[in-house]
């Protein structure tokens, strides 16, 4: 792959675009060219016109630079360019971390957690929790600050349901159990329910 440099003012965004970039993408972006530099090319077409790589561009602009490293397709057709900008995003989706591994590498950094994607003093705290770390992190920078406000609220929500339920339920009344004193008392009150009549020659009473 032969990679040339460009500037910036002569590529060309799309008027449509597969991936939607979060401001807090576009910050770690910033942060991770600013340790590391570009490590990816953008890709673009013999138009130069953005196939692959929009988030990048938008940070080297934001950042002020003037050029990028950048890979130029030639040859491709209008359906071909299209399926590389669904590709670019949607394969890179459907990998998964080695967690295991990933919290390997992260103890061997010994406190030096200074990675872009990443908040320092989050990450920090969730190395030091060591059983919940691989939930939180596989978890981390998916969500942005609306959503993780959402969550929060119905979770607060749920929690004020829970407790208002939790009472009726210790204090429903269960169904009373009838004692055989009053299994008896019914037992007579339904004898002297019943109808009879009384012997007019010896006055005794026969039940009906």
């Amino acid at each position: 792959m032969e990679i040339t440099t460009m500037k910036l003012a002569d590529l060309v965004k799309p008027e449509k675009n597969v991936r939607i970039h979060t401001e807090q993408q576009l910050k770690e972006f910033q942060r991770s060219v600013k340790m590391f530099g570009q490590i990816r090319p953008i890709v673009i077409d013999e138009n130069n016109i953005i196939l692959a790589g929009n988030g990048l561009y938008d940070t080297l602009v934001a950042m002020g630079k003037e050029t990028a490293d950048v890979y130029r397709y030639d040859n491709l057709t209008e359906n071909q360019k299209k399926k590389l900008m669904i590709a670019d995003n949607k394969i890179f989706s459907l990998g998964i971390e080695n967690l295991e591994t990933l919290n390997s590498i992260l103890e061997d950094l010994q406190g030096d957690l200074d990675i872009p994607g990443f908040d320092e003093e989050i990450l920090r705290q969730m190395v030091s929790e060591a059983e919940e770390i691989t939930d939180k992190i596989s978890e981390y920078g998916t969500l942005d600050d609306r959503q993780i406000q959402n969550i929060k609220e119905n979770a607060e929500k749920k929690e004020q349901q829970i407790q208002r339920t939790e009472p009726e339920q210790e204090l429903a009344p269960q169904p009373a159990v009838p004692s055989q004193q009053d299994s008896e008392g019914n037992n007579e009150e339904t004898t002297e329910a019943r109808k009879f009549v009384t012997c007019p020659n010896c006055g005794e009473k026969i039940w009906l």
